[in-house]
């Protein structure tokens, strides 16, 4: 099972920076009407989400501290402060982030996490969800791409 969850991540990954590399630069950040954020949140948004439900983020040090303000949940580019990274930079931290995935244990994928994490009760389950958040979002860039 644990290939197919990983088999999953890749697919998505792959589409997910296939739609996002040929996005002019103009429009990354552009918000449109009827959508709560830009390209350029949605593809950090992904980044963070994946490393927080696999990596152990923000435990971990792969990614800044500063993520978690600018693409965790219920987060906006309006209220962006700070230092943002560019889509180039995320988009090379997603390339990274695949590899540090590709390289979980297979048995790590039957553990049981130590509490529930929004209804999964282990890294496989966490790991499918994760997949899944990847894929709506990459609809979510797809649609938007469209619209810009």
């Amino acid at each position: 099972m644990s290939q197919a969850i990983k088999h999953q991540l890749i697919i998505t990954r792959k589409n997910l920076l296939k739609e996002v590399q040929d996005i002019p630069a103009e429009l990354l950040d552009v918000q449109p009407e009827g959508f709560n954020n830009t390209i350029h949140w949605h593809v950090g948004h992904v980044l963070t989400v994946a490393e927080q439900f696999l990596l152990n983020y923000p435990n971990s040090t792969n990614l800044p501290e500063n993520y978690i303000k600018l693409f965790g949940y219920g987060t906006k580019p309006s209220e962006w402060s700070g230092d943002v990274p560019s889509v180039a930079t995320l988009v090379e931290q997603l390339n990274q982030q695949l590899s540090r995935i590709m390289e979980i244990p297979d048995e790590a994928f039957n553990q049981t996490l130590p509490e529930p994490i929004l209804g999964q009760k282990t890294v496989g389950e966490l790991a499918n969800l994760s997949a899944f958040h990847e894929a709506y979002h990459l609809g979510q860039i797809h649609a938007m791409k469209r619209i810009v």
